[in-house]
C-alpha cells in the first residue's frame, strides 16, 4: 500500500514538471513574438498606396510578307515529248549535205589568165597578181629609209714604246727649274714620270712613278712643254706611253 501511495505521487510530480516545462515554453515563445512584431508594427513605414494603375498597350507585330508565287512550269522539250527533231535546210553552200546527191557535178575553174585575177586571188583583182595580196595594190611605193651613219672608228689605246717600237724623236725639251725651297733644304733625288704623248706629238698627261716631294712639280711642269714628232703605225698617227726620268743635282742643272 505504502509502495502505491508512492507511485500516485510520483506520476503526479512528474505530470505537473511536464506541464509547467509547457506552459514555460509557450510563455517564452509569445515574449519573442511580441519582441519581434512590436518594432515592427511602430517603426515600419506604411507603403503608399498607388494612386493609379497605368497600363503599357503595344502594337502587335506586323505579319510576314507572304511567300512568293512558284515560277511557271517550263514547256517540256522536245526530247522530254518524245518528238523527232525536224532538220531544217540551210541554202549555205559551205554546209556538208544532209541527203547525197544524185549525181557529182566537175568543179568549175576559173580561167587564171582572165581578168578577174589569179586562182585564189581577190574577186576584181589585177592580171598576175600575187595570191592574198592587197587589193588594188599599192598606190604609190615608200622610199627605203636612210641608211644609218657609221660609227665613227674606236680611237686606238696608245701604245707602249718599248721593243720593237722606238720612241719618236724629241723635236723640242724645256728643262725644269730648280725649286728654291728645294735648293735652300739642299734636296736632291730622280723623279721618274710617265708621260702619254698624243697623235700630234703633244704630252697631253703625265703621272708621277717616283716621287721626290718638292721636286715633282717642277718635273711635270717642265715635261708637259717637250714636243715629240709624231708616231706613225700602219701608216696612220698613233699616240704613245713613255717613261721620262730627271735627275736633280745642286752642283749642276737637272738632267
Amino acid at each position: 500500500m505504502f509502495d502505491t501511495i508512492t507511485r500516485r505521487r510520483s506520476d503526479v510530480a512528474t505530470k505537473n514538471r511536464v506541464l509547467t516545462a509547457f506552459v514555460a515554453v509557450l510563455a517564452h515563445l509569445a515574449i519573442l513574438t511580441a519582441l519581434v512584431l512590436v518594432p515592427l508594427w511602430y517603426f515600419t513605414p506604411a507603403l503608399p498606396s498607388p494612386s493609379q494603375i497605368m497600363a503599357f498597350v503595344a502594337a502587335p507585330p506586323l505579319p510576314p510578307p507572304p511567300p512568293p508565287p512558284p515560277p511557271p512550269a517550263a514547256a517540256p522539250s522536245r526530247q522530254a515529248r518524245h518528238e523527232p527533231v525536224k532538220a531544217t535546210p540551210t541554202a549555205d553552200r559551205f554546209t556538208a549535205p544532209i541527203e547525197p546527191p544524185s549525181r557529182i557535178e566537175p568543179e568549175k575553174l576559173a580561167d587564171a589568165r582572165g581578168t578577174t585575177g589569179v586562182l585564189g586571188g581577190v574577186e576584181g583583182g589585177i592580171e598576175g597578181g600575187v595570191v592574198g595580196g592587197i587589193v588594188g595594190g599599192l598606190s604609190s611605193a615608200l622610199p627605203p629609209p636612210p641608211p644609218l651613219p657609221a660609227p665613227p672608228p674606236a680611237k686606238p689605246a696608245p701604245v707602249r714604246i718599248g721593243g720593237q717600237i722606238k720612241a719618236p724623236a724629241l723635236i723640242s725639251r724645256v728643262d725644269p727649274v730648280y725649286p728654291a725651297l728645294a735648293q735652300a733644304a739642299q734636296l736632291e733625288g730622280i723623279v721618274i714620270l710617265e708621260a702619254t704623248v698624243g697623235e700630234t706629238g703633244r704630252v697631253e698627261s703625265v703621272k708621277v712613278l717616283r716621287s721626290v716631294g718638292p721636286l715633282d712639280a717642277a718635273a711635270i711642269e717642265a715635261v708637259k712643254q717637250w714636243r715629240y714628232s709624231p708616231l706613225r703605225l700602219n701608216d696612220r698617227p698613233t699616240s704613245f706611253v713613255l717613261t721620262v726620268t730627271l735627275q736633280f743635282h745642286l752642283a749642276n742643272r737637272p738632267t
